[in-house]
């Protein structure tokens, strides 16, 4: 005969198994480490006072 198996289980482990395979495309997707999101800041603030700081006064106001 064939071993017994438990439905319940079995549905149980598939949906973890499907979790976890969308959390791993989730994580490929939208991952970033702590450095990644801080250098984008870093360079981000940069660029934003380097064209703050070309800009010219208009004083004919």
């Amino acid at each position: 005969m064939g071993e017994i198996v438990n439905l319940r289980q079995v549905k149980k482990q598939r949906a973890k198994a499907e979790a976890a395979a969308q959390a791993a495309e989730n994580r490929a997707k939208f991952g970033r480490t702590k450095a990644a999101k801080r250098r984008e800041a870093l360079e981000t603030e940069r660029a934003t006072q380097l064209l703050d700081g070309a800009k010219r006064e208009d004083d004919a106001t």
